[in-house]
């Protein structure tokens, strides 16, 4: 893998963070090891950053519906007055 947890992670928290670009990597990582274009040790490289790369964007979408609930939630309010 290019990057390590580490910069990954640093990634996740700045702006240039993107969930459909994390995304289109783990389709990718996924077809590379489908396709079996990887030695085993790099196939439990590649799959660990994959997981790494399903819970940022995990972590993302939760943060996502928090913020919707939140909406939803002072939408009801103001309904009500």
């Amino acid at each position: 893998m290019n990057s390590s947890p580490d910069a990954q992670k640093s990634n996740r928290s700045s702006e240039s963070w993107n969930y459909e670009e994390t995304v289109a990597k783990v389709e990718e990582i996924l077809t590379r090891i489908e396709a079996g274009e990887l030695e085993l040790a790099d196939v439990f490289e590649e799959f660990s950053a994959a997981v790494d790369y399903l819970r940022q964007c995990e972590s993302f979408l939760a943060e996502r519906q928090k913020q919707v609930d939140l909406l939803i939630e002072t939408l009801t309010d103001e309904a009500e007055f």
